[in-house]
């Protein structure tokens, strides 16, 4: 999952006292801002998010992952000036460089509800810094559409480039709420986000059962990850285990809850498996080669007459036979017989060493 530090950065200029959003433009950004942090934050508990404001131009919580902090600094906004787009963006990459992960990737969250007076070139040569720096912008448009579309648009496609898709920008209209636009927006469900909609897993509503969404998620990450590293060890082939490719081209959307869920819990199990199976064939060659040792030893005519002289050997072997009383008089007279038969057979058998031993000895000349 992505290791990511944003800044959500909320206008809060005098058009933010307008009510075509309900209740006003501020509040609608209250419930939008609040969605965000927590989608960050699921995402991976370690992400932080921090929050300026674009009229007064204040930094009301640096970069944290305690979501409360924010959220309560953000309900003590109040409307006040003019926006100021540029300035804004800049002490918001200022703050990213001092987050404490310089590992971390680095996201701005921009909501804009104001007539923007930037000139043009100025927005292009930000925008073309934020890019060399590796900043990414997603930009929420809204109230004054009209005014503002067209320069932040250009603005996002300067900072993408070509071949980018890291930044984004979203146009609300007039009428659905801020959360609910960005519910279905790239800034909380594209490819490098793991928020609500980044799992494919649109009916859950995170909100509701964050532990089940998180689980879904870590579920589709772990089962990336293997993949990849089977990719890796077999050159790409990826085919060597059956759990590879598993809930590849599978369009989540076209299942039902019941289903998905499954689908995840499947994923988890596979790999499970293949580590108990890979921890289980070095096991299974010790034992075959300790099975091999075992017969040559009973292959050896003397290890197999010790083996039939022990008693109790012998009694736990009657013992095991089916059909087979150990206590019978007939089978304590074969026990009796079969040992009386070895010691017998030994006692030839040292005979024979004592007089090959003998026979070895040097006689003496008496002459």
């Amino acid at each position: 999952m992505v290791l990511e530090s944003t800044v959500i950065c909320v206008d809060n200029s005098e058009y933010m006292r307008n009510g075509d959003f309900v209740p006003t433009r501020l509040l609608a950004q209250q419930d939008a801002v609040n969605m965000v942090c927590n989608s960050k934050t699921r995402a991976n508990p370690e992400n932080t998010v921090a929050l300026l404001t674009l009229g007064s131009l204040k930094v009301l919580s640096t970069l944290t992952n305690e979501v409360g902090k924010v959220l309560s600094s953000m309900h003590q906004i109040e409307p006040e000036g003019e926006v100021n787009f540029l300035t804004g963006i800049k002490i918001a990459q200022l703050a990213l460089k001092h987050r404490q992960s310089k590992n971390h990737k680095t996201r701005i969250i921009i909501f804009v509800g104001s007539p923007i007076d930037s000139d043009e070139k100025d927005l292009q040569r930000l925008a073309k810094k934020l890019k060399k720096e590796k900043v990414n912008v997603d930009i929420v448009n809204f109230g004054e559409t009209e005014e503002n579309t067209e320069k932040l648009t250009n603005f996002v496609s300067t900072l993408n480039g070509k071949e980018g898709t890291g930044s984004h920008i979203v146009t609300v209209s007039i009428g659905p709420s801020l959360s609910d636009a960005l519910k279905k927006s790239p800034i909380l469900s594209g490819e490098d986000m793991g928020g609500m909609g980044g799992s494919g897993f649109d009916f859950i509503d995170a909100n509701q059962d964050p532990d089940l969404a998180l689980a879904l998620r870590v579920s589709l990450e772990e089962q990336r990850q293997r993949q990849e590293e089977e990719n890796k060890s077999t050159g790409g082939v990826g085919d060597a285990t059956p759990s590879a490719g598993l809930g590849d081209n599978v369009d989540l959307s076209q299942l039902s809850e019941e289903e998905q869920i499954a689908l995840a819990m499947q994923m988890s199990l596979a790999g499970v498996e293949d580590d108990m199976l890979k921890a289980e064939e070095p096991t299974a060659a010790s034992s075959t080669a300790a099975t091999a040792e075992a017969d040559d030893d009973l292959g050896d005519p003397d290890v197999l007459a010790d083996v039939m002289a022990d008693p109790e050997f012998l009694k736990q072997v009657m013992t095991e036979l089916p059909g087979v009383d150990p206590s019978s008089e007939a089978v304590k007279s074969v026990m009796g017989n079969i040992q009386k038969g070895n010691k017998n057979k030994k006692e030839d058998d040292d005979d024979d060493d004592e007089g090959e031993s003998a026979a070895k000895k040097p006689r003496k000349d008496n002459n």
